[in-house]
């Protein structure tokens, strides 16, 4: 694929590695989803930046025991090799409910170099 040409797919058809975070991000295993992340990787989630793996594991940790929720992958899309969209709809006991959050993913060496996430 070109680097200007952009594709939609379905959210079975997402990188392995992303795969792998979403599932064990779902399931809560901070272990498994860090180990997806490259050693200078960063992650933007609501307004802040965590940076390195001692970081992400932080930051997945405090997010698993916040709220109770559950996700369902909604939507897939790349805007090039190494770009990626995953959509997800959480739905649970945080403020408004339900939310349909984009996780951009930036891929190197087939791990995750950057996340962010947004509305």
């Amino acid at each position: 694929m070109h680097d200007d040409q952009s594709r939609t797919g379905t959210p079975d058809t997402l990188p392995e590695v992303v795969i792998r975070y979403l599932t064990a991000h779902n399931a809560r295993d901070t272990v498994t989803a860090v180990s997806v992340f490259t050693g200078d990787a960063m992650v933007i989630d609501d307004g802040n930046t965590y940076e390195g793996t001692a970081a992400i594991a932080d930051w997945l940790d405090r997010s698993a025991t916040a709220f109770t929720y559950t996700t369902r992958l909604t939507d897939a899309w790349w805007s090039d090799a190494t770009h990626c969209i995953a959509t997800q709809r959480l739905e649970g006991d945080f403020p408004g409910g339900v939310v349909d959050l984009h996780y951009r993913f930036t891929l190197r060496d087939d791990l995750v170099e950057r996340l962010v996430i947004e509305v």
